[in-house]
């Protein structure tokens, strides 16, 4: 079978999570990914636990290019004038320095889908400033929402600005594929991905709800604003059982696992709306309850009365779970340094254009010599001659 994305180019010159996160999704598609990188140096990403590289750098190629010389430079251009896509994550301006601006690339290849990723865009007042996942994280307002009402604001334990950013760039990169060939235009265009926008997108209606009605959304913990109840709850055992019970057949099914029927008929849990003004009560009834079991007793009657429930799961016990082993959530892929890794497995699955874990993260410069020669008939001998100038 044909991986959706086979015979598509795409030259990668970004670094770090959000640009390791696109170009991974890209090369799990079956594109040929060709990760540009700085000689002797290589991504950033490289000085990490080498577990960072090996999951994020899968199943790219790995060439290595000085773009701060004149002959780095032209190559690049050259390069550009095979590929479908190019990717980016410098500062604003920083390729125009170079003579590698989006027009001066449309010359070469009027083809060419250009995804340039920022902390804050290409243009506005914040352009130039630094804009790491941390700092969009706090500018977003996620992380005013994250947290508890009487603890100081929480950063994310994951890059979760940056895989945003990657989900976002993917699909707006499918979209100017979509239009170049099957609308029959054949043009490529510019894609301005900014770091902080697609996190606040996925934050709610806090915009509206603001300039509506005046409403500013607050940290509220496990708690929801929306809907009663919903915790993480502690069992006899010490684990941790989260739930959402946000519609009346979930609740009703929770207190009957409970044995505490009789909250159905409490005027103070009637309906959702009650139960939202009552959350305090009505947590603190489900939290003594669930706290008189053990992990195993509190989920087999959940199970059994199907209760939106679910223990909460560390790596350990993610390896460990059946259902998880069964569908190959994760994968072990041969690697020549630690003999295998095990990595998240490709995600979503797809019937006729399946997806595919090909290597884990390549040796830095690996496919140098491969890819001048494939894409640019480009001898050994010449490639030594930029090694040893220090273009490659």
């Amino acid at each position: 079978m044909t991986a959706p994305l086979e015979g598509v180019k795409v030259l990668d010159l970004t670094r770090l999570i959000v640009g390791g996160y696109y170009g991974m999704l890209l090369a799990d598609a079956g594109a040929d990914v060709v990760k540009v990188e700085i000689p002797r140096r290589g991504d950033t990403l490289r000085a990490w636990s080498p577990s960072w590289w090996k999951v994020y750098g899968r199943g790219k190629k790995s060439i290595t290019l000085d773009l701060t010389k004149p002959e780095g430079q032209a190559l690049l251009k050259n390069l550009a004038a095979e590929a479908d896509i190019l990717a980016e994550n410098f500062f604003p301006g920083k390729l125009e320095s170079w003579g590698l601006s989006p027009g001066e690339l449309h010359e070469v290849n009027p083809r060419l889908v250009i995804v340039r990723i920022s902390g804050w865009g290409q243009d506005g007042p914040y352009r130039d400033r630094p804009g790491f996942g941390t700092l969009v994280e706090a500018a977003s307002g996620f992380s005013a929402l994250n947290g508890f009402p009487d603890s100081p604001p929480l950063l994310p334990p994951v890059p979760i600005a940056d895989m945003t950013a990657g989900l976002y760039g993917v699909a707006s990169t499918m979209f100017a594929l979509y239009r170049r060939d099957a609308l029959g235009g054949g043009k490529g265009q510019v894609i301005d991905l900014a770091l902080y926008e697609p996190l606040f997108t996925i934050i709610g209606p806090h915009a509206a709800e603001f300039v509506l009605n005046g409403k500013k959304y607050k940290r509220t913990g496990n708690l929801s604003e929306n809907s009663s109840p919903r915790n993480c709850y502690p069992t006899s055992d010490n684990r941790w059982i989260a739930i959402s019970a946000s519609t009346q057949p979930m609740f009703e099914r929770l207190v009957k696992g409970l044995d505490r029927a009789d909250l159905i008929s409490d005027p103070r849990f009637k309906d959702n709306i009650t139960r939202v003004a009552n959350n305090p009560e009505l947590d603190a009834i489900i939290a003594a309850e669930i706290s008189q079991r053990t992990c195993e007793e509190n989920m087999g009657r959940f199970v059994e009365g199907g209760v939106t429930a679910m223990p909460i799961y560390d790596i350990e016990d993610i390896f460990a779970d059946p259902h998880f082993r069964e569908r190959q959530l994760i994968k072990n892929i041969i690697d020549p340094d630690f003999g295998e890794v095990p990595m998240q497995n490709v995600t979503p699955r797809m019937s006729e254009t399946p997806q595919e874990i090909r290597w884990t993260g390549p040796a830095l410069g690996a496919h140098t010599i491969e890819i001048l020669d494939e894409w640019l008939g480009m001898a050994s001998d010449d490639v030594d001659a930029l090694r040893r100038d220090g273009v490659v």
